[in-house]
């Protein structure tokens, strides 16, 4: 490039040396004239030629300049292109985070709300099982307060010496032994106080019957007063069920049967008269209630004056006289070993017995067919 310089500031210096010249009229036929024609081609040659490099360098100039500027341009994409993954991965972390956060506030809601439900049915769980047994502690405190008026009345209206025969059905004639007329049942603890009558007196033989004591059962006896309860797996249990409870409550319907022992048993069984009374609405058939003409036990058509409710379930079953004398004497039996139980009977053991026995046979003369009249 400099040596390019150099020639061209030297041609410059040259130039006004040929136009010195240009400016001198030859003669005509002078030799000279051929020199200076040759001069002035070698001018117009070197100015294209520095034209050319003068091309030629813009040329070379602007490809660097474009390649620089690509260059940077690479880079500053790239910068770009950087900053961009980062900024992708930041919203990636960010929306992780966001749907953990959804998540564990669903999960967090859904809990609380079943937590909620749960003691909600705690709650209501808590409150109907308080009622009931507050319902079923009132009903026992108005049997036990029932219990005690009978048992004083009997204390301070019968003597050994003179005997109240009102309150002895032992002491009454053989129809009017065990019920009297209009007698109505509530709860099966509530029942005649035929056993009460020998807590404080000793009964006196019906009809001056003779009697001897069953070894083997009154050793049984024995065994269970030592030790009064109500599971019947003990020998004395077990043989009364077999014998007599069973058979006693063995009616054609047994799957009503059944239902009507466990309510005898666990005392929950209610016997009233349904004379003139206004007939509730019945949560099972017709079928299966019997009605007024039809026992539900025995399935026959008998007149039926009592109905019995099994716990509360609402539900009454209408009864023949007959299966209401058995049901009965059942339930007899069930309270003078209850009033053992608890204490209430102050007796000698023998004296126990035959009460026990007169029960039993009750149960026995009641499966059989033969009831009062007045039932």
């Amino acid at each position: 490039m400099r040596r390019g310089q150099a020639n061209f500031e030297e041609d410059s210096q040259k130039q006004p040396a040929v136009g010195h010249w240009k400016t001198l009229m030859p003669s005509k036929g002078s030799k000279e004239e051929p020199e200076t024609g040759c001069q002035h081609a070698g001018g117009v040659d070197e100015t294209q030629s520095t034209e050319q490099l003068n091309v030629s360098r813009l040329r070379s100039s602007s490809v660097e300049i474009r390649e620089k500027g690509s260059e940077f341009l690479k880079e500053e994409l790239h910068k770009a292109q950087k900053e961009l993954k980062l900024k992708d991965k930041e919203c990636e972390r960010l929306s992780k985070v966001r749907e953990q956060l959804e998540q564990e506030l669903e999960e967090l809601t859904a809990s609380l709300f079943e937590e909620a439900h749960r003691m909600v049915r705690e709650a209501n769980t808590k409150q109907a099982a308080s009622e009931k047994q507050l319902r079923e502690a009132r009903g026992k405190i108005d049997m036990l307060q029932a219990e005690v008026t009978a048992l004083k009345t009997l204390v301070i209206t019968s003597t050994p010496s003179s005997p109240n025969r009102e309150l002895h059905p032992q002491l009454q004639s053989p129809s009017k032994a065990v019920f009297r007329k209009g007698h109505g049942r509530n709860k099966s603890t509530s029942s005649a106080m035929v056993s009460a009558a020998s807590l404080n007196v000793t009964p006196e033989p019906v009809s001056h019957e003779c009697r001897e004591v069953d070894s083997i059962l009154f050793a049984e006896f024995q065994a269970w007063k030592e030790s009064p309860t109500l599971d019947k797996s003990c020998s004395f249990l077990d043989r009364i069920y077999r014998e007599d409870v069973g058979p006693c409550l063995d009616f054609t319907k047994q799957e009503l049967s059944e239902l009507v022992r466990v309510a005898v048993e666990q005392n929950t069984l209610t016997i009233e008269p349904v004379a003139s009374q206004t007939l509730p609405v019945m949560k099972v058939s017709a079928e299966e209630c019997g009605g007024p003409k039809k026992c539900a036990l025995s399935g026959l058509p008998r007149t039926c004056k009592h109905r019995i409710m099994l716990g509360d379930s609402g539900n009454y079953y209408y009864i023949s006289p007959s299966c209401r004398a058995r049901i009965t004497a059942v339930c007899n039996f069930f309270t003078y070993i209850r009033y053992i139980q608890q204490g209430l009977v102050r007796q000698d053991v023998e004296l126990m017995y035959w009460e026990v026995m007169r029960l039993r046979r009750e149960m026995s003369l009641a499966k059989l067919g033969f009831y009062p009249s007045e039932m």
